[in-house]
């Protein structure tokens, strides 16, 4: 049987997935980036770590997106974590897994990760073409046929994955070209949306602390009668509100309320291991031990130095003011500070900013057995470009890959 001419359009996770996948099953395989190289968002993942999956359970591993995560399970059935962490062993890399199972490189570099898949890439053959921009893709009979270049250069093919990613993190070439070419083929888009994005806060108490990070803390985001709370972890006052692995994992519920016109604010727990009756009593123990001690000071033992001047602020208490002189009320309202430091969530960062983005090739459009469009044979998805995302450690990028090994595999065969 001849080898099908197989065009994979962007070389991030996805893609290169797709044509390490196609080019295995020994298809004739072109790899076409925009960029002068691949993996440029790779490299950022992970906090230039490289995130590159999650070891959980798969139903565990499902509960983690946002609300699409089903469609994923014929792309885990034929590719999950377990596959790609055996995929990056037997080529050498060596894997750890971290809290929350969070899986890395041992080498605490994304550049290793890349380099593994440049490796395979080149192992079979993979045809890449570096600076070449995809202006659009012409079909026949609702067949592909070609994608045209900026330039004007066509190149044929007989199989057309698409896997150019969202529009978040522009400077990387995620600037949404792919999604516009599929919308002008009649795919139907879900609205675009930023997902693990840092939030905006209507106070400006975040500006006084950016930077400071808080460790071992609990948020719970309010919402009328609804509310969300999270796990404990790490928050991070920026500039212009919050960000951290707490904010970010839980940013797109947020973002869904705040686009439907609701108010949502956020109460910080700055001692979740703690009851607010526990802080009191811990208040007591330490004013009867050094009774003549400015508040300022005896807050010292159980906030950052940067954020007692703020606290004794909002707690409406004279920082000089000493511990025997501090009012059964006032001992109280910093107790409950302590437990609800609170904020008013008014928006979130632009789309740009977002790890990831939400929203993209609607689902109703791919058949999720095979990643083929509903509409064009021979045309396939991969990665963010679809209507599928997930909270931070290792999810995303798991469903790039996945998504990815599907797409080049189901071309191949199909």
């Amino acid at each position: 049987m001849q080898a099908k001419r197989i065009v994979v359009v962007g070389g991030g996770p996805a893609g290169m997935m797709a044509a390490i996948r196609a080019s295995e099953l020994k298809q004739n395989v072109i790899l076409l980036e925009k960029n002068p190289s691949l993996g440029k968002k790779l490299l950022l993942s992970g906090k230039g770590r490289c995130n590159i999956t999650n070891a959980c359970g798969l139903e565990l591993f499902l509960k983690r997106f946002s609300k699409n995560g089903q469609f994923l399970r014929d792309s885990f059935k034929a590719f999950f974590n377990t596959g790609l962490i055996d995929f990056f062993k037997k080529r050498g890399l060596h894997l750890k897994v971290e809290r929350q199972q969070r899986v890395f490189p041992a080498t605490d570099r994304s550049d290793s990760v890349l380099k593994v898949l440049e490796a395979e890439l080149k192992k079979n053959k993979v045809k890449i073409i570096s600076g070449a921009w995809v202006r659009k893709i012409l079909t026949e009979r609702s067949n592909v046929k070609e994608a045209v270049l900026e330039d004007g250069k066509t190149i044929p093919c007989d199989r057309l994955i698409l896997a150019t990613g969202g529009v978040s993190y522009r400077f990387t070439g995620s600037t949404g070209e792919g999604l516009s070419i599929a919308k002008g083929l009649g795919h139907r888009m879900v609205l675009y949306r930023p997902g693990l994005v840092p939030l905006v806060t209507t106070q400006n108490y975040p500006k006084l602390l950016e930077g400071l990070t808080l460790k071992n803390i609990r948020l719970k985001f309010i919402c009328g009668k609804k509310h969300i709370i999270s796990d404990m972890g790490e928050l991070l006052f920026t500039g212009f509100g919050i960000s951290g692995p707490l904010v970010l994992s839980l940013s797109g519920k947020i973002t869904e309320w705040l686009h439907e016109g609701k108010k949502v604010s956020v109460a910080i727990d700055l001692k979740p291991a703690l009851s607010m009756e526990q802080i009191d009593a811990r208040f007591l123990r330490e004013f009867k031990v050094s009774p003549g001690r400015q508040i300022k000071n005896t807050l010292k033992d159980m906030l950052p130095q940067r954020m007692i001047g703020l606290f004794i602020d909002i707690a409406k208490i004279d920082p000089g003011k000493r511990v025997n002189q501090i009012s059964q009320a006032e001992r109280r309202d910093m107790a409950s500070l302590f437990k609800g430091f609170g904020l008013d969530i008014k928006g979130s960062r632009p789309i740009e900013e977002g790890m990831v983005t939400r929203g993209g090739v609607s689902l109703k459009d791919i058949d999720p057995r095979t990643m083929e469009s509903r509409l064009i044979k021979g045309l396939y998805f991969a990665g963010e470009m679809i209507d599928v995302d997930a909270d931070t450690g290792g999810f995303n990028l798991q469903a790039a890959f996945s998504t990815g090994y599907l797409a080049g595999q189901s071309a191949a065969l199909n």
